[in-house]
């Protein structure tokens, strides 16, 4: 069983992109990856990394200021219940934005290439791949044993 209080990302992925907390897209990845990224267990994922910048700029939060409550060990609903605390965004801007992540695309010519190194790097036979949430659940799971 996952213990998404205490991830283990060496032993299996983070949550996807796409799984939201309280209508935030993202936000469980960020904080999967965080968990075990202070917890040494963070295997290749990085905190701070583009797109958890995303969410930062999004909701006007340092990744230092969100790192320290999750050091502080709150879970989920307590990180929600501060982020919502310190964000001037609206429930129809947050789901508006969410939409729009899960579609985000690499729009230059250097991240398609980055999106079809990663999906030739897995020997995927893949064609559909479009956005970075697409990539990223294909890349987590063939990392994990999945078939391309």
């Amino acid at each position: 069983m996952i213990n998404y209080s205490n991830p283990d990302l060496t032993q299996h992925p983070p949550r996807s992109v796409r799984v939201r907390i309280g209508g935030y897209a993202h936000l469980a990845r960020l904080l999967d990856k965080a968990r075990a990224v202070i917890a040494n267990k963070g295997a290749d994922y990085h905190y701070n990394c583009p797109l958890d910048q995303q969410l930062f700029a999004f909701v006007g939060v340092t990744a230092d200021a969100m790192l320290a409550e999750i050091k502080a060990g709150k879970t989920d609903v307590e990180i929600l219940t501060w982020l919502n605390a310190n964000t001037k965004r609206q429930p129809y801007e947050v789901l508006a934005w969410s939409a729009w992540l899960e579609q985000l695309g690499p729009g230059d010519a250097e991240g398609h290439e980055w999106i079809a190194s990663v999906i030739k790097g897995n020997k995927s036979a893949r064609e559909d791949i479009r956005s970075f949430a697409e990539m990223l659940d294909l890349d987590d799971f063939i990392s994990y044993g999945g078939k391309a």
